[in-house]
């Protein structure tokens, strides 16, 4: 047990991933409101795009723009790129592209459920189900 601690406690970001997760899961799941069932597909989006940043975060390394690459230096040595120096990009600009489409899936969702309230004045489930099967 002395030894799982440690590793536990390094990793205390990817806990508190999960536990968001978890809690926009149970939104999802038990709620019967349709904005909190919204409220917590959000939560769950923005605790994946948090895990796949930290995933793409690495220690003691710099942002991957190099200089001196066209052959300014006149040492060779200069000349030669560590990759391992530089973080990798990519995690970061695909979770921007998921903001963005994150925002627009909770905007949509949020007009049809402006649009439902409008039709059926309920938000709650259990009433719109009522309601479409006496119809």
């Amino acid at each position: 047990m002395s030894e799982i601690l440690p590793i536990i406690v390094a990793k205390y970001n990817y806990w508190l991933y999960i536990i968001l997760m978890m809690i926009g899961l149970y939104a999802m799941i038990s709620k019967n409101n349709l904005i909190k069932k919204l409220v917590g597909m959000n939560i769950f989006q923005t605790s994946i795009i948090l895990f796949y940043v930290s995933i793409g975060y690495k220690t003691n390394a710099t942002i991957p723009i190099i200089e001196n690459a066209h052959g300014d230096s006149h040492s060779p040595h200069e000349l030669i790129i560590h990759a391992a120096d530089y973080i990798n990009p990519l995690p970061h600009v695909l979770m921007l592209t998921a903001i963005v489409v994150s925002v627009a899936t909770f905007g949509v969702a949020l007009a049809l459920a402006v649009k439902i309230y409008q039709r059926y004045q309920t938000l709650e489930e259990d009433e719109i189900r009522m309601r479409l099967t006496e119809e």
